[in-house]
């Protein structure tokens, strides 16, 4: 690819998957100059909050791997310089990376001006050139044609035609719907919310995000109520609204999940 300005290409570990109260811990990038030139930087950062054990096991990054580290304000400069000027790559970059270093860049006061970048995600460059439909497992799983494509019917019956092939080519998946499940999509039984937004703990419901994170949620009916109708008004899934809703109207709670 000709570059006519040096590009960027980095990746980050993180503290969790929401770019606007995650911390970054690792950040690599590699900068390749328009002479096809490259230098590399790596910088391990303490994200000043904890590190939650399930991020620590995707990425192998503990509080005490970290408790020497510079904070990212105190290497922004240093960062700030190296991107300067450049273009970015990266993967899933463009929901995820780059929003994460914006972030991290507006806490310590600098615009990083992704407006006025390139960026060039190498996850988009996959699913366009790989596409990732259902029309491509058809033709990937089956070896045919997927005639009626879009159609509800023919869709339904390609989907299961595709399930039963990947179970046949693929002898290590699990063998049980919910195996399958916890398989391709773990679930924690105490948390309910798409983002964990609710958590029970001990045989009660905590709110797990915001200022009121630790709060019991049952309390809140009672001190707080408005923070419970600004739910309601918010942004939040129906399993969420279904709980809040119930405590408001009836006050009572779902039972708590059962133990394994």
């Amino acid at each position: 690819m000709n570059l006519d300005r040096p590009l960027v290409v980095f990746d980050l570990e993180t503290t969790g998957l929401f770019p606007k109260k995650d911390r970054i811990i690792e950040l690599g990038a590699i900068k390749v100059m328009p002479d096809g030139t490259e230098e590399e930087k790596c910088w391990l950062l303490n994200p000043g909050i904890p590190i939650p054990p399930e991020s620590s096991s995707v990425h192998g990054i503990t509080d005490e791997v970290v408790k020497d580290c510079p904070t990212f304000a105190e290497r922004a400069d240093e960062i700030f310089a190296f991107f300067e000027g450049c273009d970015l790559g990266g993967f899933n970059s463009d929901r995820y990376d780059i929003p994460c270093l914006e972030e991290e860049f507006a806490r310590v006061g600098r615009n990083f001006g992704v407006s006025q970048r390139r960026c060039i995600d190498v996850q988009r460059i996959y699913h366009k050139m790989e596409p990732r439909d259902l029309t491509a497992a058809v033709r990937f799983y089956l070896g045919r044609d997927h005639a009626g494509a879009h159609g509800a019917e023919a869709d339904t019956r390609a989907t299961l035609d595709v399930l039963k092939a990947q179970l046949v080519k693929y002898p290590e998946l699990p063998k049980t719907s919910e195996a399958m499940s916890e398989y391709l999509s773990p679930k924690d039984p105490n948390a309910i919310g798409r983002n964990k937004e609710l958590l029970w703990r001990d045989g009660e419901l905590y709110v797990n995000f915001g200022k009121k994170k630790g709060s019991k949620l049952r309390d809140m009916l009672f001190r707080e109520k408005n923070f419970l109708e600004w739910i309601l008004r918010g942004d939040f899934d129906t399993e969420v609204k279904a709980v809040v809703r119930d405590l408001l109207q009836n006050g009572r709670l779902p039972p708590p999940p059962k133990a394994k």
